[in-house]
């Protein structure tokens, strides 16, 4: 009976909260980054990633410190909470590794904010890396760009007519998106149904980028084959298959 018990309280022992790999913890601030196990085991990439956390946790200290002393008020309740997650999204070619990276902020305004950005990391050179090296070219404006922000804005008013939301699916909230690298969306190489391949590009959007804060946010997938008169000998290389069923069915 005692060893029943004793199993019967650790089950109902909640695990604890994992560890951050770095923290700010102050009366102005409580702020936190995570990386996962699979970019932890890349040792470069993890420094990668730290470093760059470790600054934003250092200038969102800074300008919590700030706030306070100029508006003590707003810190009645406590003070700020950040968070930022990094998370390998794909592996292609055993060598491009896509990062998701999302944050959270509470600076006690109306509601949380959350925010969405991207890496795309080069295991055999160990660097951050564009997307530029699959495509014949990436001018601004020119038929590469110009085709990936048409088949974005296609995959966008497919999904919000799925959510039922097509009523925000007008030129207005995708004004933003230009036929630019940095203008056309955060973008991950999309998993694939082929070993070793991409299906296609994803391009994640927070909240408020294209659509309002109560639809939160979205993903936009290109498949491959909309692009394949684009590619260079690197990207027919990298790019096959389809996308696998449990990523088509993200938000």
């Amino acid at each position: 009976m005692r060893e029943l018990a004793a199993n019967t309280k650790a089950a109902a022992t909640p695990p604890a909260d994992p560890k951050p790999d770095a923290a700010v913890k102050n009366k102005n601030i409580d702020a936190r980054i995570f990386l996962d196990d699979k970019i932890k085991a890349d040792a470069a990439l993890a420094a990668d990633c730290l470093a760059e956390g470790k600054r934003w946790l250092d200038k969102n200290a800074a300008e919590a410190a700030a706030s306070r002393k100029a508006d003590p008020q707003f810190f009645r309740d406590g003070g700020w909470d950040f968070e930022r997650k990094y998370a390998i999204r794909s592996v292609v070619a055993d060598r491009y590794v896509s990062v998701l990276r999302n944050d959270y902020m509470d600076t006690h305004g109306a509601h949380p904010n959350s925010d969405v950005n991207t890496i795309l990391w080069d295991k055999t050179d160990g660097k951050r890396i564009s997307i530029r090296p699959f495509f014949t070219e990436t001018a601004d404006g020119g038929l590469t760009m110009k085709a990936m922000v048409k088949a974005v804005i296609v995959s966008l008013k497919a999904e919000k007519k799925k959510r039922g939301t097509s009523e925000t699916a007008t030129d207005e909230w995708f004004k933003e998106l230009a036929p630019n690298l940095l203008k056309v969306g955060a973008v991950t190489l999309a998993p694939s149904t082929e070993a070793g391949k991409s299906s296609g590009l994803t391009f994640h959007y927070p909240p408020y980028a294209v659509g309002p804060y109560a639809e939160g946010e979205y993903v936009a997938y290109v498949p491959w084959e909309t692009l394949k008169p684009y590619l260079t000998a690197e990207g027919l290389r990298i790019f096959g298959g389809a996308r696998p069923k449990g990523y088509a069915e993200e938000p």
